[in-house]
């Protein structure tokens, strides 16, 4: 039987995402301050509601998907979010990426409300949300996520990561290894092409080693063609960057290479690259070698 689910955040990780529920048939509740994702949200069989209070009013279950740590205390904590509307026993899951100490505060004015949370952080992109192949990393009690589980099938794999918070801390350390790939990927292009060696050699050779991640197999070929197009925005990366840092103080981790890919990614903002993929980093570390790579398609 389908459960009523209100889906808070509806760009482009969230419409696929309430797409795949509608597909498996629950009903979808959807509310966004943009109008026209709640347009494309009700063209895919689900309704519209006014407010993140009014969608959860109705819900059984409570999903967000949202930029940051104040956009999730603004649908949950405010007069008129989801513990304003929620009923007591709602299941409550926020897929945002957002601080862990965030996410533990925001469960325990839930359980407050009688209503049980989890952080749910994903990776994968929107190309993961389009295609239900999320990574989704889960911070909460053990038997809350067995209760969600088939709701989580629906849009990915999940892996209980924790107690509340983890889901949260861990996708922190997955954008940790994210940003040293691609800051790896760049120094190795740089070095490369002020030697005089082709940067496509460079691709071919170390996919072939232990060299080889999966960054380099998606986004090399792109790079190497000045191709930035936003799989993911650096400035989400740069935003998750703040989160490790702020997470790093919290649990007094000194983090020094974290640090030093906070402030590559500060200058891709100064520069006015937030927009593109965060591959676009390699921008960065050419613009300092005054390296030739082929910036723009």
């Amino acid at each position: 039987m389908g459960k009523t689910i209100a889906f808070i955040g509806l760009g482009i990780m969230g419409t696929p995402m309430s797409g795949h529920l509608l597909k498996a048939g629950h009903e979808v509740i959807g509310f966004d301050l943009v109008e026209s994702a709640m347009e494309d949200v009700v063209a895919m069989g689900g309704r519209r509601a006014a407010s993140s209070k009014e969608a959860s009013a109705e819900a059984d279950i409570v999903i967000s998907m949202v930029p940051d740590s104040p956009h999730v205390e603004a649908v949950y904590l405010s007069d008129d979010g989801v513990l304003a509307g929620a009923k007591p026993g709602t299941l409550l899951l926020d897929m945002s990426s957002i601080s862990p100490v965030t996410a533990i505060k925001v469960a325990k004015e839930a359980a407050e409300r009688g209503c049980s949370m989890l952080d749910a952080p994903v990776s994968g992109g929107q190309v993961g949300a389009e295609q239900a192949t999320l990574s989704i990393m889960v911070g909460g009690e053990a038997e809350v996520f067995e209760q969600a589980k088939p709701i989580f099938e629906i849009m990915g794999k999940p892996t209980h990561c924790g107690p509340s918070g983890a889901g949260q801390t861990v996708k922190a350390c997955n954008q940790i290894q994210v940003a040293m790939n691609f800051i790896g990927l760049a120094e190795a292009l740089v070095l490369g092409v002020k030697a005089g060696v082709d940067p496509a050699i460079i691709i071919q050779v170390l996919s072939g080693g232990y060299a080889q991640t999966r960054v380099m197999d998606v986004r090399g070929p792109r790079m190497l063609e000045g191709d930035y197009e936003p799989g993911f925005r650096a400035s989400f990366h740069y935003k998750d960057l703040n989160i490790i840092r702020e997470a790093a103080r919290a649990y007094s981790a000194s983090l020094p290479a974290s640090n030093l890919a906070h402030e590559l990614f500060t200058a891709m903002m100064a520069n006015d690259w937030g927009d593109l993929d965060h591959s676009a980093v390699v921008k960065v570390i050419a613009q300092l070698s005054n390296a030739d790579l082929p910036f723009e398609k």
